[in-house]
């Protein structure tokens, strides 16, 4: 039991570390007790940075400061440090890897100052600031390289699972860091994995098909990609059946990942051949465009397979008559003529 807790506790703390970082604009690195943000210049506003935005050559050293922001009327302890962002594989929401996570990209290029060593105390109210250095390797890679700087509560929020494994869960916060290192970009988009899964009603036409299509986005080129998508369909004969323009952007893409997204279809077909196309493409690199589909037979089975079994016995049912109708009828019992003597 010991060792299911302590197994339970990492991969929830694990979990947790990863899903609970900034998604949206720069107010998601505030969750109302304490944020983090970029150093603002001296008399300029905390939010005045949304995020880092720095641009080096291999080999350059660049030098920043982070801002940890205590709203809290009690003081607060963080562990800070620097990791890589991914993007969440389902939904594709950026995301800051935890602390129990190496980074290998720009997190690990990251220097904070001595103040970060161990932990870092914030009193009520207040604020602490942070320098670092991020030092671009001689063989780092042209393109974008994102990642964030964290603040970690060490503080453990308890939580009660089925009543009796008890876990612990810890906060964190982070500011994103978007890295450019110069030479040729290469934005490269591709769709794959189309799929679509159904659900029609068991009496046809007497309400709507229901269909959800979903498909996964990887950016297999250097740069950050906003795609928008358009998803469309037809069906026997080229009649169109859904049209959906591009619409987006989608969750911005970074570099090397992959997200799996869906589109609902609350009117789908119900008695057709149909062929499904997903497009992918950028605002910003015109040149841009990625395509894939799938094709499936939309036939409402439950129906159909009632018809059949009726069918069937309608058929059962003609061969025993015919049958019956074809067999030569019953032979007269020859009278004994020697016992009637």
């Amino acid at each position: 039991m010991r060792l299911r807790t302590t197994v339970l506790r990492t991969l929830l703390l694990g979990l947790c570390g990863l899903l609970l970082l900034p998604a949206g604009p720069a107010a998601a690195a505030d969750n109302g007790t304490w944020g983090v943000f970029p150093t603002p210049p001296a008399g300029a506003a905390m939010t005045d940075r949304a995020y880092f935005f720095h641009q080096g050559a291999a080999g350059a050293a660049i030098g920043d400061s982070v801002t940890l922001l205590n709203s809290s009327d009690r003081e607060l302890t963080f562990q800070v440090f620097a990791t890589d962002a991914v993007n969440t594989p389902s939904g594709g929401a950026f995301a800051l890897l935890p602390a129990e996570t190496r980074p290998r990209d720009v997190g690990s290029w990251i220097a904070l100052g001595p103040e970060a060593a161990g932990t870092v105390t914030v009193p009520p109210k207040g604020r602490k600031d942070i320098p670092f250095t991020v030092k671009v390797p001689q063989d780092a890679a042209p393109g974008d390289h994102v990642g964030g700087i964290v603040a970690l509560n060490t503080q453990v929020e308890g939580i009660q699972r089925e009543g009796r494994v008890q876990v612990g869960v810890k906060r964190q916060v982070g500011a994103r860091l978007y890295l450019r290192v110069p030479g040729p970009l290469t934005p490269a988009l591709s769709v794959e994995d189309v799929r679509v899964a159904r659900g029609a009603p068991l009496l046809p036409w007497t309400q709507d098909a229901r269909a959800t299509v979903t498909y996964t986005l990887v950016n297999r080129g250097n740069v950050v990609v906003e795609p928008k998508v358009a998803v469309s369909a037809r069906g026997l004969f080229g009649r169109r059946v859904l049209d959906r323009p591009a619409r987006g952007p989608k969750p911005a893409l970074l570099p090397g990942q992959r997200i799996t997204l869906t589109e609902p279809w609350p009117d789908s077909p119900q008695l057709d051949r149909v062929e499904v196309e997903v497009r992918a493409s950028a605002a910003a690199y015109p040149g841009l465009d990625a395509r894939a589909g799938t094709e499936f037979l939309a036939v409402p089975w439950p129906a159909a397979g009632t018809l059949l079994l009726l069918a069937g016995a309608g058929v059962a049912l003609l061969v025993l008559r015919r049958r019956r109708r074809a067999a030569p009828p019953a032979a007269e019992p020859v009278p004994d003529l020697a016992a009637a003597r």
